[in-house]
């Protein structure tokens, strides 16, 4: 079979990370988490006081946008990469309702993006790569020879999301969970910059009432027909 590159794209809290990273581990491939690299540059703006009463401070934020360094190292344990930020594992740091809820305003500014999409095309150039974020079949890799579009209800993907951050004994409320999902698809839906859309020749798939068991197999089937 030839080395292919995998767009995984879709809503929040839909499962495309996990399913980006077992479907990595099962075929051998690569695995990049563009959401953690968001999640990367947001964390630092909180961080260093780039969120004002009046929005992000996109100057300032431009002019350090170098500073931010971001890598993955796969973690044996948990068999899966982590996320670094200039060095330090921030796995954790980048999960916390407070950067779920900066996220989006960040992944808007066109720089921000341009810089993201520059080092995801690094990352995978080659193929034999799995990529999962809202643009990567439509910007990153528009020829990708895989292209997956995932959704769920906003009910559903709440719950998960919910129910993922209580596992991790992080603090957790339904309803501001379900009330940040249906703001972020608004945001990641209607932004001027490489808003999240299906990419033409994706395949859907709307795993509202799939087991991950189920997600699996159906997964594995679409990539052994792209890869023959």
């Amino acid at each position: 079979m030839k080395k292919i590159t995998i767009a995984i794209d879709g809503h929040s809290s839909c499962g495309k990370s996990t399913m980006a990273k077992d479907l990595a581990r099962e075929v051998g491939y690569v695995y990049v988490d563009t959401g953690a690299m968001y999640r990367c540059v947001t964390l630092y703006a909180l961080r260093n006081g780039l969120f004002t009463a009046d929005g992000i401070n996109e100057e300032a934020l431009r002019n350090r946008l170098s500073d931010i360094n971001i890598s993955f190292k796969f973690n044996p344990e948990a068999g899966r990469p982590d996320t670094y930020l200039n060095g330090e594992l921030v796995e954790r740091d980048i999960r916390t309702m407070e950067v779920s809820s900066h996220v989006s305003p960040i992944a808007t500014l066109g720089f921000v993006r341009e810089a993201m999409v520059a080092l995801q095309q690094e990352m995978g150039r080659g193929g034999g790569v799995v990529m999962d974020g809202r643009d990567i079949g439509t910007v990153v890799f528009p020829h990708a020879e895989l292209k997956i579009f995932v959704t769920a209800s906003a009910e559903v993907r709440a719950q998960r999301r919910y129910d993922e951050l209580k596992q991790k004994g992080m603090e957790a409320n339904y309803q501001d969970i379900l009330k940040n999902v249906q703001e972020r698809d608004y945001i990641d839906s209607h932004r001027a910059v490489s808003p999240l859309r299906q990419a033409d020749d994706a395949i859907l798939l709307d795993n509202s009432h799939m087991t991950i068991a189920e997600q699996k197999q159906w997964l594995m089937q679409q990539f052994e027909k792209a890869a023959q």
